[in-house]
């Protein structure tokens, strides 16, 4: 008669550890994602402060560009347009977004701000 084995206790030993390094590329992923979005979102708000701030700066006749550039930080600097429009159409700032990954950018966000000519 053979003799029958014990069940084995030992067989799972080390699972948990084997899914946990399994997911790990995933969390990574999804961690870089969120800050990714984390960095857009803060692109977004930076473009409308920058827009307020230019279209006050217009509206008492200063330098728009000057005053949206002291607004942001400096690595929101690089591929900031400010154009301000004709007719009391306001001040546009567009910001480009950068990636966390690398070095190069995502897109473009813009805000558009007006304000009353205050020099009249």
């Amino acid at each position: 008669m053979p003799h029958a084995r014990p069940p084995d206790r030992f067989g799972e030993r080390g699972q948990a550890t084997v899914e946990l390094v399994a997911l790990l590329p995933l969390v990574a992923v999804l961690a870089v994602l969120l800050w990714q979005a984390i960095v857009a979102g803060q692109a977004v708000w930076f473009a409308g402060s920058a827009a307020r701030a230019a279209a006050r700066a217009s509206a008492i006749g200063s330098d728009a560009g000057d005053a949206a550039r002291r607004v942001l930080p400096s690595r929101l600097e690089h591929g900031l347009k400010v154009e301000r429009s004709g007719d009391d159409e306001g001040v546009r700032v567009a910001i480009a977004i950068p990636s966390v990954i690398g070095a190069s950018r995502l897109g473009t966000v813009s805000a558009r701000a007006r304000l009353q000519d205050q020099t009249r």
